[in-house]
Order: C-alpha cells, then structure tokens, then sequence
C-alpha cells in the first residue's frame, strides 16, 4: 500500500507540474523548440528546475541501501551510444517538435480530455508495439542465424 501511495503522490505532483509549467500545452513546448521564430525559453527554467531537484537525490541514492518504497534503484547502467538509442532519439525529438506533446505531458493532456492528445496517446501506443514487434522479430532472426 505504501508503494501504491508514494506512487500515486509522485504522479500527482508530476502532472500538477506539468500543467502549471505549460508543458501539458504543445504550443507553448513548440514555441520553445522554434528558436529562430516565436521563441519561448521558458521551458529551459522547467527542464532546470527538474534537474536542481532530482540531482540532489541522485547523489543521495548512492549512499543509500534501497530506496524508501522499493525493493532496489533502478538507476540505468548501459552507457553505450549505439545506432538504436540515435535512431530512437531523433524519432522521438521530431515527434515532440511536430506535435508539441511527449509521453508525460500527452497523459496528462489525456486526463484533461484533449481529443489531440487522445489520439497522439493511441498513436504514440501503437507506435511503441510496432517497435516491440520489430525488435522481438530480430530478435528472433538473431538465434535462428546463431
């Protein structure tokens, strides 16, 4: 219960942020990404405002035998650039800038009943079971050639 609770305080908090930072509105995330013409920069102020929390804790984990409401951190290990990560990247950067919208703020959108952000939420699921079909397919190929 303990863990459901924390969870749900986190998302709360993040989408709360979320609104009021304006991110949940895909033309003011599009205002920022258009630097040579309407720019906002105001969404820099959010991504360093994130980064001055969370850096801290961060550090924190290291010290720390597990977290308060899980069992381990699940900090990410792999460090290798390889052409999945760049190819992954770039399709989600010209997503967000086409649409203004990225996961966190499109769920957000969605709980505000905006009919973009539905659709852009069934498009953006299907998109992710494409990429699970396609990798799980060469998966598949790898150890029938091995």
């Amino acid at each position: 219960m303990q863990r459901i609770i924390a969870g749900l305080f986190a998302g709360l908090t993040f989408g709360a942020g979320l609104v009021i930072a304006g991110m949940s509105n895909p033309l003011k995330v599009q205002n920022f990404l258009d630097v040579f013409g309407n720019w906002d920069p105001s969404l820099a102020f959010v991504m360093g405002g994130a980064i001055l929390v969370a850096a801290p804790f961060f550090r924190l984990a290291r010290f720390l035998p597990r977290p308060f409401v899980a069992d381990d951190f699940r900090i990410p290990t792999f460090q290798q650039i390889d052409k999945r990560l760049i190819f992954g990247s770039a399709t989600f950067g010209a997503g967000w800038g086409l649409i203004g919208l990225c996961p966190g703020p499109a769920l957000v959108s969605v709980s505000l009943l905006s009919p973009q952000a539905i659709v852009f939420v069934l498009c953006m699921t299907g998109g992710m079971l494409f990429a699970k079909f396609v990798a799980n397919l060469s998966m598949r190929r790898a150890l029938k050639q091995a």
